[in-house]
C-alpha cells in the first residue's frame, strides 16, 4: 500500500513552484501525496493535471496574528480527521499542528525549513512575535528526527541551534527549454538605442527585497524597463513610488501573480535578473533564492547580493554579478555595467548556460527520494 504523505503550507498552492516540484516527484515515485494550503479571494482554480492531491483551507482572517491562529486551528482539526503516514510541515507557521497530530497518532513528523523563520524581517524587529516563534521552534524542532532545508549555510545553523541533522535539498527549477548550441552572439541583446533591456524581478513584493531602491535607480538607467512579477506587502507603496517618478507603465511594469508556466515564459524574455536583499536578519543573509537558479536556467546574468551562498556558487561557476549594498548608485552602476559591457555579459551568459545542467531539480529529486526512503526504512 502507498504511504500517505501530507505537506502543509500557509500560501496559495497555485504559485508555489517549490512544493509543486516536491509533491510531483514523490507522487510520481509511488507515494500518495496531499498538499494543504490556503484559499484566498483571488485564488485561481487548482490545476487538475498535477499528480498529487490538493486541499485549500479558507480563513476569515487573512493576515497577522489572527490569521496564523485561525489557520493553525483549522489545520489542526483537518489533520486530526485525516489518514496519513507522515506529515511534513513547511516552515514554523504550520509546524505546531503537524507536530502535535503526528505525535498523537504515533506517526512520522518532518520539518522542511524553507526559511530561517525567526530571522525574517517581519519577525526580528517585533520582540513579542519573535519570542512566540522562538518558543514554537524550541518546543518542536529538537524533538523531530527528520528535517531538511534549502542550503548548506542554513543547515549548519539549524543543526547547531536545535541539535537535529538537516539534509540539504536545494530549491532549483526543472530542466529548462533553451536548446543546446544556442547562438550566444545572435541571442545577445545589445544595450543601445534600438533595443530596450528588460530587468526582471520575480517574487514577493516585500520589505528588504531592494525593490524601492531599484525603482529609485531606474531614472539613471537609460533604455531599460523594469518588470516586477508578484505581489506583496509593498505592492501599493511601490506602485505609488513608480507613479511619483513618472515611471508607472512607462518604464516600470507590475505584472502581478503569474503561474509557473507564465513565469517561465516571462523569464526567457529578460535581459538581466534581479535578486536583491537587504541584510535584515540571518534569513536573508543565508538565503539561496530559487529566482537565482531560474535566471541561470534561462541563461540570464543576474545581479545578486554578495552573501555567502551566492559567493560560493560564483566561485565555482561565475554566473552572478555580485554587489555589496543596495544604494541606488550601486544598483544603477551594476546594471549599466552588465548592459553596456558586451564581453562581461556574454561571459556570464555563457557560464549560466554551462551551469544549467548542474542546478536542476532532476538532481535534487534524487536526494529528496533518498530522504523519504530513509524515513520509511
Amino acid at each position: 500500500m502507498k504511504k500517505k504523505l501530507i505537506f502543509t503550507v500557509t500560501n496559495d498552492l497555485t504559485y508555489d513552484q517549490r512544493m509543486i516540484r516536491i509533491c510531483s516527484s514523490l507522487a510520481q515515485n509511488g507515494y500518495d501525496v496531499l498538499l494543504v494550503g490556503r484559499k484566498r479571494s483571488f485564488s485561481k482554480q487548482l490545476s487538475k493535471s498535477l499528480p498529487f492531491q490538493q486541499k485549500r483551507i479558507s480563513c476569515f482572517f487573512n493576515k497577522g496574528k489572527l490569521f496564523y491562529l485561525e489557520y493553525n486551528l483549522r489545520l489542526f482539526f483537518f489533520l486530526f480527521f485525516s489518514k496519513f503516514d507522515l506529515i511534513c510541515s513547511i516552515d514554523l507557521d504550520t509546524i505546531l499542528p503537524g507536530f502535535i497530530i503526528s505525535n498523537l497518532r504515533d506517526k512520522i513528523g518532518v520539518y522542511d525549513a524553507h526559511e530561517y523563520f525567526t530571522e525574517l524581517p517581519e519577525v526580528i524587529n517585533r520582540p513579542l512575535v519573535k519570542k512566540i516563534w522562538n518558543w514554537v521552534a524550541n518546543r518542536t524542532i529538537p524533538k523531530l528526527k527528520y528535517a531538511y532545508t534549502v542550503g548548506n549555510g542554513l543547515a549548519g545553523i539549524f543543526e547547531k541551534q536545535y541539535g537535529v541533522q538537516f539534509d540539504v535539498i536545494r530549491n532549483v527549477p526543472l530542466r529548462g527549454t533553451i536548446l543546446e548550441g544556442l547562438d550566444l552572439e545572435k541571442s545577445f541583446k545589445p544595450y543601445d538605442n534600438s533595443n530596450k533591456a528588460i530587468l526582471l524581478y520575480q517574487g514577493a513584493l516585500n520589505d528588504g527585497r531592494g525593490l524601492e531602491e531599484v525603482i529609485e535607480a531606474m531614472p539613471k538607467i537609460q533604455n531599460a524597463e523594469l518588470w516586477l512579477v508578484g505581489e506583496g506587502d509593498l505592492s501599493q507603496v511601490l506602485r505609488k513610488k513608480a507613479k511619483n517618478l513618472g515611471l508607472l507603465e512607462n518604464g516600470i511594469h507590475f505584472l502581478g501573480y503569474k503561474t509557473p508556466k507564465e513565469l517561465k515564459e516571462i523569464t526567457l524574455k529578460a535581459t538581466v535578473g534581479l535578486n536583491l536583499l537587504q541584510n535584515k536578519g540571518l534569513n536573508y543573509y543565508y538565503s539561496l533564492a530559487n529566482k537565482a537558479f531560474d535566471y541561470i536556467q534561462a541563461g540570464i546574468p543576474s545581479v545578486n547580493m554578495e552573501f555567502p551562498e551566492y559567493q560560493h556558487i560564483n566561485k565555482e561557476t561565475e554566473v552572478f554579478y555580485l554587489i555589496t549594498d543596495l544604494e541606488k548608485e550601486t544598483l544603477a552602476n551594476a546594471i549599466i555595467q552588465l548592459l553596456s559591457n558586451r564581453v562581461l555579459y556574454k561571459k556570464l551568459r555563457k557560464n549560466c548556460l554551462a551551469a544549467r545542467e548542474r542546478f536542476i531539480w532532476e538532481n535534487e529529486e534524487i536526494k529528496l527520494l533518498k530522504f523519504y526512503e530513509n524515513v520509511f526504512e
